[in-house]
């Protein structure tokens, strides 16, 4: 089950972004994810820019929980940052209920510590049909403004226009002859590693099988992939999830190549411009330019309006640059949109569409054009108390069609979907870190699952660990389309339903004239859901699409604390919230 896009690079754009215009009117500037940023130093700082993301939950960003714990602590003094003016801009998506919940936060708190707000904090908004650019694009305008007047240029420092490219990051120094010593490769995590695995340094786990779990006539290929931890150092339990390093396909490689008239096979090294920036750890010095296209360029993603700004930048092709410049323009983002989001169209396609700019791409800006292919979290559906040094996923196959011609496909899950270890050998670079889901320690607490479609993922593996523990208060409500099509772990659940470990409630949507989801199944249950929830103590986890299943579950409790509980409305809103305050409502959901 994918995890919630809340750590999509979307900040790190925009921060990039402001790094940029900034470097353009001549203002000195450090670019940091807060994580790497010595928090105490923020009391000597003059101005700060913060960029921030709001997770499903309205949970700061991985990189920035140090910081936020820092920030919030009860002892920092209301004149702590006095000195420093701010400004706070916040990427968020209105469809979750806690839209822009960090930015907001952190702005309130910062003013309560003595920071001056140049401005109201930017509310960017994915749901906007141009996206946060929308809202990003007339704040960036007012900020500038408030900035230069307070910080002016020197007069004889003119602003690097738009049109003009700014120094790339990084050159890159091709090698005549393979060095005589030293192997290309990833760095990995070695079986018997002191430390354990981690994006700088993922474990090449074996996969051990890579099965589709739906009927061949069901619409959506899914697959159960089972990898091999055995001494890799990786411990995980229920709620935790896998995030893994996916690949370019060999065939996108190749085309990359081509149409920038690079040599697969050409080594280089990688030399930063700047004291400060260092080279990723993920590239191997010397790299070759196959494996920097095929591990590390993410030519598959649809790219962000930066990339056309640095493309036109870039061509010299009159008709083309046009085309470019009008694409990164704020008036042609309504083009931009129809061009490249809707129909989702990749950064290869792009380049295969200006073949004159792209063939003129200097190598040493591929990094500043292109982003890192980022890792995707999938929820962990096994247990290791069920399935010692085995880690198991659940994967839905994206593919869907726009108007273009070849089907969308989705880089990780296409990726994995085409791995064959009866083939062969197949490694996959992964590593684990705790999710959001945390599930009662004490013995007697019932706990009520819903987890339609692949949202049942980590359900299974609270299921194996909570049985093997001796814990059989186990309620699950599984939706899907047709029992024989895609109903997942159907042998096992009733293996266990036989040994009185769990209560399994399926609600099959397809297999009458009327539609039956979980949130039926819940109704149709009310007085025992209730029962559990309020004299028993029950928790209740919820994992699945965002689009409207949680709002229609949250719905649905909502009638039976009315309906079962004899609540008011104010009041079962309130019961609703408490369970959510005293984490025995807990949701993993994702769009």
């Amino acid at each position: 089950m994918p995890q919630p896009p809340d750590q999509t690079g979307t900040a790190q754009d925009v921060s990039e972004r402001l790094g940029r215009e900034a470097r353009r009117r001549r203002l000195g500037c450090r670019v940091q994810a807060l994580d790497s940023y010595p928090v105490v130093n923020l009391i000597n700082e003059p101005l700060v820019i913060f960029v921030c993301a709001t997770t499903g939950q309205g949970d700061p960003p991985d990189n920035m929980k140090n910081f936020w714990r820092f920030i919030f602590r009860k002892n920092l003094p209301t004149t702590a940052l006095c000195q420093m003016e701010f400004a706070v801009l916040g990427l968020g998506d209105s469809s979750y209920t806690k839209f822009n919940f960090v930015a907001k936060k952190l702005h309130r708190r910062l003013l309560q510590l003595g920071g001056s707000a140049l401005l109201p904090v930017c509310l960017g908004d994915d749901q906007h049909e141009l996206g946060p650019d929308a809202a990003v694009d007339p704040w960036l305008r007012d900020l500038w403004d408030r900035v230069l007047s307070l910080l002016p240029p020197p007069p004889d420092l003119a602003e690097i226009p738009p049109g003009v490219p700014l120094p790339s990051k990084f050159t890159l120094l091709f090698l005549q002859e393979a060095p005589s010593t030293g192997s290309e490769g990833q760095r990995v995590a070695h079986p018997g590693s002191q430390e354990p695995p981690s994006e700088s340094k993922p474990f090449l786990a074996p996969m051990i099988s890579n099965q589709r779990v739906t009927g061949p006539s069901h619409f959506q290929d899914v697959r159960l992939i089972e990898f091999d931890i055995s001494g890799s150092g990786i411990s995980f339990a229920a709620g935790d999830v896998v995030l893994i390093q996916p690949s370019n396909s060999a065939a996108h490689v190749q085309q990359f190549c081509q149409v920038l008239g690079l040599d697969p096979d050409q080594l280089f090294t990688l030399q930063p411009r700047e004291p400060d920036v260092s080279c990723p750890t993920r590239l191997p010095q010397p790299c070759s330019m196959r494996h920097l296209v095929s591990h590390y360029l993410d030519i598959a993603s649809v790219p962000r309006r930066s990339f056309f700004e640095l493309l036109a930048c870039l061509s010299l092709h009159e008709l083309e640059r046009e085309k470019l410049l009008e694409f990164s323009s704020a008036q042609g983002q309504e083009e931009l949109f129809e061009y490249c989001n809707r129909p989702r169209r990749t950064i290869l396609e792009v380049l295969c569409d200006f073949p004159h700019t792209a063939a003129a791409i200097p190598p040493d800006y591929l990094l500043d054009l292109i982003p890192a292919i980022r890792p995707r979290a999938f929820s962990i559906a096994s247990s290791m108390l069920a399935h010692p040094s085995r880690l198991q996923i659940l994967v839905a196959v994206v593919q869907f069609q726009t108007r273009l011609k070849e089907p969308r496909r989705g880089l990780c899950s296409s990726w994995l979907a085409s791995l064959d270890p009866g083939q062969g050998p197949v490694r996959v670079p992964l590593w684990v870190r705790p999710g959001s889901l945390a599930f009662p320690e004490t013995p007697d607490t019932p706990v009520i699952m819903v987890g339609p479609g692949t949202g049942v993922a980590p359900f299974r593996a609270a299921i194996q660990e909570r049985v093997a523990q001796g814990q059989t208060r186990n309620f699950l409500f599984f939706g899907c389309r047709w029992r024989d099509q895609d109903f997942y772990w159907e042998a096992e659940w009733q293996e266990l339903e036989m040994r009185d470990c769990l209560t399994l409630v399926p609600a099959f949507s397809r297999e009458q004239e009327q539609k039956v989801y979980v949130q039926h199944r819940l109704r149709e249950l009310g007085s025992l859901v209730w029962e559990l929830l309020d004299r028993q103590g029950a928790y209740f986890y919820l994992a699945g699409n965002a689009k409207s299943m949680p709002a229609d579950v949250s719905e649905a409790l909502m009638s039976i604390f009315q309906e079962d509980g004899g609540l008011c409305s104010p009041d079962a809103a309130a019961y609703l919230a408490r369970l959510q305050r005293t984490q025995r409502f807990q949701t993993e959901t994702w769009a």
